[in-house]
Parts: structure tokens; C-alpha cells; sequence
């Protein structure tokens, strides 16, 4: 069973939700989903109304949406990266929508409310044909300007469930019909009170839709500045490439790109897609993907990645991905992935919000019947404005609120930083880790050979003799020698009768004299003396995990070349910073002992684990997580992929291969590990912020329901006005918005 598991195809569809305006929305929708045969995972966001279902190659989103639409929604299916303006023009017509909803609502229930207190209209009594056509101007307003609350509640009650909307639907619909029949039949309720006697409430009703409508607009408003992250990216697309087919360069829209393409760009424009260049030399700002603000140097051969800014010098290059498979259409999808997956948080407050809205309907019809039977007279109208009070008061868009839409800013804010979360639950485990694994080679170290030291009382020409020499060599060690070399502008002599000695070194002419570069062993090899002073230097730069290599010129020994994988400028601050935080480090590695153990004591690690195999590394994660930690691992190779996707939270260098990139939750598009602490520390602010959200939205509705119900009547004699209700409603999924809203202005520190 497990084998053909394997061997499922997995496709994801992310879909646009209709209707949903609750956490028991959410809910209903995902056990919709994860009912039809074939899905594997369905995570559905209130906030941006969108599903994103995990399914068996066989299923479509056409019976995805059937399964949405069975219980009431509908759906419809969202491909790569939406027209950003479209979607803006889309909320901008909504929350227009619902400010005229309101200002309907206000016009006519304002004039009813304010009579309260200034009489100015006759009683019940005195003129029922008035209320009469106050009744029906009443209920046409309430069609206009709540029409999709009760058309909400009427398809949930069709579909055997309940929502928000029939929360509101009922509390504003029994308000109506208890004033219309007081309007016929008014002796039907004592005149007892002035505030709750013959009291028609037909203000209550459209005020409380007025009320929620505008909350509702104020949601999407402060929502819509969660989304800006993505917004962001997408705004740095290029319009249009300057292409160049059959020798004649062209302007095409972006779409129009294909792969092979090739490509002009000058300085100061965009890169329109990925690719390759093949013509030219140019520095490229690379700011967006990397966040690190100084331009990269671009020679033919080397990579480009579409939306980054061409500084210096016009190339050619030839386009290799388009559209939907660029670097940057991967960031804003794995963006967008992360944003509607769930935490376990998340998942426990949707199991909340399950029950909940049944659950306020039983209360809202316990209510009534105890002011029906206990309360005072009239007992009637007590009874209605305590229940539509609590139904009004309950409806929990707070709760369905509070996780996402925390989570939508907190991914959000990481992008900014050049750090891609994929899941929601990696960015809520990262608060909780104990121990930080890293690998050493491309993640504590820079991953490539550099020349670290030339011993010589000449060393320009030491330099200058052993790379000539080694332009006929391939190996790494060369290439470094060579860099640096270019690096300090210095000419390269010709070099002949080349020659590779296997485990000793290389030897050669150059410019007539004979060189030697390597070892000992091809020193002595040669009859050639080390003195007593080169040997210690030679043994000293063993010990500090750089490969240290003589050269020989004529029989003479004229130094050494030493070269080493050197320290990332930032390991060393960001693995205190780790430890200052009380977090366990450990350097695992597939390097040799002395090598290893040699960059760990220069990082500050104690805990050193050297030459393991792939395999060895995944095994201690395991044992860590077995030992009860909580564990990071951090890498860049291939080498490194078991352990990654083994780890609690596997971060993957962004500058690494493709398999630790898909293996791991985040990615760091930073070669720093910077971005560790980074990321732990905006995990810790979205995790606060969410308790918080959480909690205001759990205390509000503990304090407010009893008080809706009439808790403080007793005491106090205050009854809550469903008016208020309805305001405090709104104003709870307001607050929540904005409370996630300041994670937008949270900045992490990185000690220097």
C-alpha cells in the first residue's frame, strides 16, 4: 500500500471561495473537500477567501467545485499569478458595495433610532398605517442592503448547516417581524416601558446590517494591506522583453516570450524572464530575490533571473524559464502556499468554530425562553432583545480571523527579508526550536575555495608564478588560485610541459623555469629542503583547516599558498546570536574531523559531528528529536536533503541545489545565516500575535454573550441594545485585522 502510494502524482488546485464569512465557513468547506476520494490535503483561508486542495492526479477542479457548491458555496479556480489590478478593481467594487449597503441602511434606520429620544413621530397606536409603510420601507431596505446575509443564510439552512449569516439573518429578520406584528396587533405586549414596551424595531434591524456591512467593509480594507507582500512581488514583473528574432530586436509583451528567445537588455531596465548570458558583461541588482543591496557581477555563462534590475551594461542572454516557471513566479506561489496552509493552532480554533454557531443558536433560544418564563414584563420584547443580542454578538468572524490573517502578514513580512516559508506550520514550529544543526560546507563556510594566505617574502609573485601554472589544472583548488590572481589584476605567464601528479601536486614551466606546487611529499620527492621555519608555518596552516600548498621555483622553495573554504562574514555573529537565545548549535558534517572540528572552534560550536554520510545525518536528527529537541537543520547540498525534510523545520540556502531547496520548509534567498535568526524571530512575533488575536477573540465573546443575554439586568438593570451588538461585532473583526496589521511595522534585530 505504502509503494503506491509513492507513486501517486500529486497535483495542487488553489481555488476562490464564494459565500465563506466564518470560521464555521472554513470548516465546512474543508470537510467538503477532504470527503471527495483522492484529496490529500485541503486548507481553506478566510481571510482571502481561497482553498488550496493537494490532490491525486486524477481528480479536477470541476468536481472540487461540485463538492464546494453541494454545501452552499461556490467556486472557481485560480491560475499562476492573477491580475493584481484586476483583483484590487474586485475588492476596491466590494468595499464600495458594502459602503453603500451601509449608507442605505444608516439613512432610514438613523431617522427610527433617533426618534427614541425626540418623539417626533407618532406611537404605534396613535398612526399603525405609518409604521405600516415604515414596516415595508423597512424591509426593502433590508433586501437592498442585506440581501447576501440572508441569501447566505437561506442557502446554509438548504444545505442542513448554519453560519454568521444566519446568525445575523435571524436576529434582524425576528426584529422585523415582532415590530410588524405589533404594528396589527400592539396589545399584545404590555406597555410598560417606554424603551421595551411598544417598541417597534425596525431601527435595530437595519442599523445592527448597517453596522455589520460597514465593519465588513473596514475587514477588507485593513485585509487588503496583508496581501502587500505579494502585490509587491508581483509589481516587479517586467510589461514587456526586447527580443531579438531573425536579427530584428522587437518589443513583446511578456506572455509572448518563449524559451530560446534571445533577449537585449540596457542598463537601468528590468530583466523581463530567467535565463543565460551569452553576450556582454554587466553588473545586476538582485536586491528583490537576495535582499542584499549590492549589485552582482554578470558574464556570459552566467545565470539571470527575471524582475532584477540591470545596472551597468548592455547584454544579450537567451530565455530559459517563462511565465509560470520563473524564479519569481516560484517565490509568489510558495508565498501564497505558505499563506493558506494552517497551522495546528489554526486547525484547533476551526474545530472550535465548528460548533460554534449551532452552539449560539441553542443559546439565543435558551435566552428567550428564560426571559419568556422568569423575566419581567414585557417579557416578549426582553426576550427578543436578549436573544437577537446574543445572536448578533456571537458570530464568530473574530475566531476565524485570528489565525490567517496573522499568518497571511507574518509570511509576508519574512518574503521581505528574502526568506520563503512554504508551510504555515514550519513558521509556527520555528518559535518552539531548541537545537539549530547546520552543515558546514555552503552554509557556515562560503561553499568555494578561496586563496586565505601567501607565505613569501614576494607574494604577488608567488601568486603570479602558481597560477600561470595552474591555468592547466581543473581542479577547485586551482580555480581559486586563479581567482585571486585576476582579483589583484596580476598577468598570467604561459606555461608548458604541464603536468597533474597524482596525490603530490602539479609541475611545469613558466617563463623558462621549472615550478613545483603541492605538497611535502613532492617537495621531498624532488630532493628539495624544507626549512625548520616553513615546516611550522606549513603545519600551523594544517591545523586551521586550510589545504596548504609549496612552491618551488629552480630547486628553491619560495613559499606557501594556502587555500580554504572560507567563514560566511555573518556565521560567526548569527551562531552567537543563536546561542545568546539559548538554542543548542551543532555542526554536522561530511567533512574530515580535523577540518570540521577546526571551523566549529571558530564559530564558537562545540557539539561536532564529522564525516557522515547522508544517511548519518538524518539518523541524528532522529536521535536529537527522540532525546525530546525541538530541531533545525540548515543546509545547501544534496547531501543534505534527508535531514532536511527529517527536521522539524529544515532551512534551505537559497544559493544551494534544487533537492535542499524542495526538501526543506523555508528558504533562505540569503546566503547568510542571518536568516535563521531572521526567521525564528518573526515565528515568535506571529505566533504572539495570533494568542493575541486569539484571545481577544475568545475573551470577547466569554464576556460578551452572558452580557448580550442579560447577565447584568439583575443587577444593574441595563439590557444590551442589539444595536450595540451589532457594533461590538464589528468592531471585534476590525480589531483583529489591525492587530495583525502591526506585524507589517515589526522589525527583527541582528546583532553585528
Amino acid at each position: 500500500m505504502t509503494q503506491s502510494k509513492q507513486h501517486i502524482t500529486i497535483q495542487t488546485y488553489r481555488l476562490a471561495i464564494e459565500g465563506m464569512r466564518c470560521a464555521g465557513c472554513v470548516s465546512k468547506v474543508e470537510s467538503a473537500l477532504a470527503s471527495v476520494n483522492g484529496v490529500e490535503q485541503a486548507s481553506v483561508n478566510l481571510v482571502d477567501r481561497t482553498a488550496l486542495v493537494k490532490v491525486d492526479h486524477a481528480i479536477t477542479a470541476g468536481i472540487l467545485i461540485e463538492a464546494i457548491q453541494a454545501i452552499g458555496f461556490d467556486a472557481h479556480t485560480l491560475h499562476g499569478m492573477e491580475n493584481v489590478a484586476e483583483q484590487q478593481a474586485a475588492e476596491a467594487d466590494h468595499i464600495r458595495h458594502l459602503f453603500g449597503r451601509f449608507i442605505a441602511a444608516a439613512l432610514i434606520g438613523l431617522p427610527l433610532f433617533f426618534n427614541l429620544f425626540f418623539h417626533y413621530l407618532p406611537t404605534l397606536t396613535a398612526a399603525p398605517l405609518l409604521w405600516f409603510v415604515i414596516g415595508m420601507i423597512t424591509l426593502v431596505t433590508m433586501a437592498y442592503a442585506g440581501s447576501h446575509f440572508y441569501i447566505a443564510a437561506w442557502r446554509a439552512f438548504r444545505h442542513h448547516s448554519a453560519s454568521m449569516d444566519t446568525l445575523i439573518a435571524t436576529g434582524t429578520a425576528a426584529a422585523w417581524l415582532y415590530s410588524m406584528i405589533l404594528v396589527f396587533w400592539p396589545e399584545m405586549v404590555p406597555n410598560v416601558v417606554a424603551t421595551m414596551g411598544r417598541h417597534a424595531y425596525f431601527d435595530a434591524a437595519l442599523i445592527i446590517i448597517a453596522l455589520i456591512n460597514l465593519g465588513q467593509a473596514l475587514e477588507v480594507r485593513a485585509r487588503g494591506k496583508t496581501s502587500a507582500a505579494i502585490r509587491r512581488l508581483i509589481g516587479l514583473q517586467a510589461t514587456h522583453a526586447r527580443v531579438l528574432r531573425d536579427d530584428v530586436e522587437m518589443d513583446l509583451a511578456l506572455a509572448e516570450v518563449v524559451i530560446g528567445d534571445l533577449i537585449r537588455v540596457r542598463p537601468g531596465e528590468k530583466i523581463p524572464v530567467d535565463g543565460e548570458l551569452i553576450e556582454g558583461d554587466s553588473m545586476v541588482d538582485e536586491s528583490m530575490l537576495t535582499g542584499e543591496p549590492m549589485p552582482v557581477r554578470k558574464q556570459p555563462g552566467d545565470r539571470v533571473v527575471g524582475s532584477t534590475i540591470n545596472s551597468a551594461g548592455s547584454f544579450l542572454y537567451s530565455a530559459h524559464h517563462v511565465g509560470a516557471d520563473t524564479v519569481l513566479a516560484h517565490i509568489i506561489e510558495m508565498i501564497k502556499n505558505a499563506q493558506a496552509s494552517k497551522p495546528k493552532i489554526g486547525r484547533m480554533v476551526d474545530q472550535i468554530a465548528a460548533l460554534f454557531v449551532p452552539t449560539v443558536l441553542i443559546l439565543a433560544v435558551a435566552t428567550a425562553l428564560l426571559w419568556l418564563n422568569f423575566g419581567p414584563e414585557p417579557r416578549v420584547s426582553f426576550a427578543l432583545v436578549a436573544a437577537m443580542s446574543v445572536l448578533i454578538i456571537a458570530c464568530p468572524c473574530a475566531l476565524g480571523l485570528a489565525t490567517p490573517i496573522s499568518l497571511i502578514v507574518g509570511v509576508g513580512k519574512a518574503a521581505e527579508f528574502g526568506i520563503l516559508i512554504r508551510k504555515g506550520n514550519a513558521l509556527e514550529r520555528a518559535s518552539k526550536l531548541t537545537t539549530i544543526v547546520l552543515d558546514k560546507t555552503g552554509t557556515v563556510t562560503a561553499g568555494k575555495p578561496a586563496v586565505t594566505d601567501i607565505l613569501s617574502s614576494h607574494p604577488e609573485r608567488v601568486l603570479q608564478l602558481a597560477a600561470s601554472l595552474e591555468v592547466g589544472s581543473e581542479h577547485p583548488l586551482a580555480t581559486a588560485i586563479i581567482d585571486q590572481a585576476k582579483k589583484e589584476q596580476l598577468a598570467l605567464l604561459n606555461c608548458d610541459s604541464f603536468l597533474a601528479i597524482p596525490g603530490q601536486g602539479i609541475s611545469g614551466y613558466v617563463d623558462g623555469q621549472q615550478l613545483l606546487l603541492g605538497n611535502r611529499k613532492l617537495m621531498m620527492s624532488h630532493h628539495l629542503t624544507i626549512n625548520a621555519t616553513l615546516r611550522h608555518q606549513f603545519e600551523t596552516v594544517a591545523t586551521e583547516a586550510k589545504t596548504a600548498m609549496l612552491l618551488a621555483c629552480d630547486g628553491l622553495i619560495l613559499g606557501i599558498i594556502a587555500v580554504a573554504d572560507p567563514l560566511k562574514e555573518t556565521s560567526i555573529t548569527a551562531i552567537r546570536a543563536m546561542q545568546q537565545q539559548g538554542l543548542k548549535v551543532i555542526l554536522l558534517s561530511g567533512d574530515n574531523r580535523q577540518t570540521a572540528e577546526a571551523i566549529a572552534a571558530r564559530v564558537g560550536i562545540t557539539a561536532v559531528y564529522a564525516e557522515v554520510m547522508p544517511a548519518e545525518k538524518e539518523a541524528k536528527i532522529a536521535a536529537l528529536q527522540a532525546a525530546g529537541e525541538i530541531v533545525a537543520m540548515v543546509g545547501d547540498g544534496i547531501n543534505d536533503a534527508p535531514a532536511l525534510a527529517r527536521a522539524d523545520v529544515g532551512f534551505a540556502i537559497g544559493t544551494g541545489t534544487d533537492v535542499a531547496i524542495e526538501s526543506a520548509d523555508i528558504t533562505l534567498m540569503r546566503s547568510s545565516l542571518d536568516g535563521v535568526i531572521i526567521a525564528i524571530a518573526i515565528s515568535k512575533a506571529t505566533l504572539r500575535n495570533i494568542k493575541q488575536n486569539l484571545f481577544g477573540a475568545f475573551i470577547y465573546n466569554s464576556l460578551g454573550i452572558p452580557i448580550a443575554a442579560g447577565a447584568l439586568y439583575p443587577f444593574l438593570g441595563l439590557m444590551l441594545n442589539p444595536m450595540l451588538a451589532g457594533l461590538a461585532m464589528a468592531l471585534s473583526s476590525v480589531t483583529v485585522v489591525s492587530n495583525a496589521n502591526r506585524l507589517r511595522l515589526f522589525q527583527p534585530e541582528v546583532k553585528k
